[in-house]
């Protein structure tokens, strides 16, 4: 921890000309394990899921929040339709698809041989079974999004006005058909096709259990059932999972015989990797230096989609109306003071130096990986102080006291309050080093309660709309399909900014519209959505990352290129 502080130290007092380079010489990772030889037939594997907390352990779409719990399903679970290289639903899945020619209708028809784990058949009533959770009226998880609301008749079901969907149709057991109100692209990127097994958990819509009662329920969380290529056998919650090889896989028989995913604390990653205890870890990359001399490691590497941001509060969630309410009064409701506090942030120096170059500043709230959207045109608002302190000046933040900090338009102490997640070594520093950032243009920022937050509490904090938060830090997994309405729309729980206005509503409804089947309209929408972003300022997108994996060099048939078939769990096997 000295070595981190003391580089802070040298930040502080040397970084004012960073100004907006440009990274160029980003580095280059292999995407495959160096391993060629056959798997062996018992294979046994270790994962870890690295974290300082425990895993939350809802093992259920319709219902999990946290990625440690999204990357324990994919052992177990799975869409009926997979995806390729460039995020699109293909045939190659448990089931095969059809787009009809308005392109409003998909119709889902599954393969022959594939059962849930207790080897009950998966039904087509099964995945309708999960559009019912999604739009129920109790429904209170963050999923119901576009592609969920533009089903026919989703936006009555979903009010609690009629108990069926019109716009889905069941004709038999392997086959149904789902009908949008609008055609948009999004349904070749953001279709969900993740069914849900009703006869092991339990039908809310028949009343045998309320969506509460199954959000905590022990069958998705305790002995959680799948089709995917391994089966739990116990969990220690929070703690580890045990899976063996479910010798029924549609695809065919798993490399593994077993599975063992479990939490290991950022602190021990290094050594754990180095002694074999676990033969996959995510690197964080704070210790990438380590990592990378272990002579019994593959180190894989490649652009994550994913960003770290700071959101400015600016609202609340509505719940009687279901979606987001600016408030006019809210500290942070003047743009040009939220401007001037992303001018402030030296996130180049935060990446070089704290994380290797490995994460590198963010200029806009659509990932690179998405290089058909990113706007490589738009560099958001690089570290300049001088132009920060400008904007608060003519936002009449003026410091009249003389203390060094500005007070507010009406001459009051302006005070904001930070709340940040704890997590690895540099997690502390970064946020006190942006406190300093933001003290340097003259705004008093303090950690909200004064420390950081774990996981559960910092999300806690941020969902519920906490008055003790005006400002907080956080990160984003994007997923698969680029509409960013499902984290910055009107009715998007995860909009925690919970900003709105009517222009965001236009761009993101454009930019799922018939219209942006037209790849070159979408990208001119999405193109005007990210510069309002960066004009409006509702959160700021601080550091793009790799992501960074340490692969034993027993691993075979590993890979973290999407191209590649090894990409998918069920390849993966070690060897002698």
């Amino acid at each position: 921890m000295q070595w981190i502080i003391l580089v802070i130290g040298i930040l502080l007092a040397g970084c004012s000309d960073a100004q907006s380079r440009v990274v160029k010489d980003l580095p280059s990772f292999p995407l495959d394990v160096s391993n060629q030889n056959p798997p062996l037939d018992n294979g046994e594997m270790t994962v870890a899921l690295v974290s300082s907390d425990p895993f939350e352990g809802t093992l259920s779409r319709p219902f999990y929040s946290g990625s440690f719990d999204a990357e324990i399903m994919t052992w177990f679970d799975e869409s009926l339709l997979s995806i390729n290289s460039d995020f699109e639903i293909t045939n190659e899945g448990a089931a095969t698809y059809e787009l009809s020619e308005d392109k409003r209708t998909i119709t889902l028809r599954i393969k022959e041989g594939v059962y849930w784990h207790d080897g009950e058949p998966v039904k087509a009533s099964d995945l309708l079974y999960a559009y019912e959770l999604l739009g129920h009226p109790e429904y209170a998880g963050e999923r119901y999004t576009f592609t969920i609301e533009n089903v026919v008749g989703m936006d009555a079901y979903h009010a609690g006005r009629t108990n069926t969907i019109a716009g889905i149709r069941v004709p038999d057991e392997r086959t149904i058909h789902v009908t949008f109100k609008e055609a948009t692209p999004s349904i070749l990127t953001g279709f969900w096709s993740v069914p849900v097994p009703r006869h092991h958990v339990g039908d809310v819509t028949a009343g045998e259990l309320t969506m509460r009662e199954l959000e905590a329920s022990d069958k998705i969380r305790v002995t959680p059932i799948g089709f995917g290529p391994y089966i739990i056998v116990k969990i220690v919650p929070g703690e580890s999972i045990l899976l063996e090889r479910n010798e029924n896989y549609w695809r065919g028989r798993p490399q593994l015989q077993s599975v063992v995913l479990k939490t290991v604390n950022e602190a021990v990653v290094v050594e754990s990797l180095k002694k074999g205890d676990v033969d996959i870890a995510r690197v964080p990359v704070d210790q990438y230096e380590a990592v990378k001399k272990l002579g019994n490691i593959d180190l894989l590497g490649d652009l994550d989609m994913a960003y770290s941001y700071i959101g400015f509060k600016l609202g609340i969630w509505d719940e009687k109306k279901k979606e987001n309410r600016m408030n006019p009064d809210a500290k942070l409701a003047n743009k040009l003071v939220r401007q001037a506090m992303w001018y402030a942030l030296d996130n180049e120096s935060v990446g070089m130096y704290l994380y290797h170059g490995l994460r590198f500043p963010a200029t806009t709230l659509i990932v690179p990986v998405f290089d058909s959207y990113h706007d490589v045109e738009n560099l958001g608002r690089p570290y300049d102080p001088i132009k920060a302190k400008a904007l608060l000046d003519e936002a009449g933040y003026i410091d009249v006291t003389g203390d060094g900090y500005r007070e507010d338009p009406n001459g009051k102490p302006f005070i904001l309050h930070f709340a940040s997640m704890a997590g690895g070594d540099v997690a502390e520093p970064i946020a006190k080093y942006y406190i300093q950032n933001w003290a340097d243009i003259g705004l008093q920022v303090e950690l909200t309660d004064g420390r950081l937050h774990d996981f559960h509490s910092f999300y806690e904090l941020v969902k519920s709309d906490d008055p003790k938060v005006d400002i907080f830090q956080g990160a984003w997994g994007t997923g698969s399909d680029p509409d960013p309405s499902g984290l910055y729309g009107r009715q998007a729980l995860f909009n925690y900014s919970r900003y709105t206005s009517d222009l965001n509503d236009q761009l993101l409804k454009a930019g799922t519209s018939e219209k942006a089947f037209d790849t070159e309209y979408r990208q001119a929408i999405y193109k005007d959505w990210q510069a309002l972003m960066v004009e409006d300022v509702p959160l700021v997108p601080t550091l793009y990352r790799y992501e960074l994996l340490g692969v034993n060099k027993r691993v075979v048939n590993y890979s973290i290129d999407s191209r590649s078939e090894n990409r998918h769990v069920w390849k993966w096997g070690v060897s002698e």
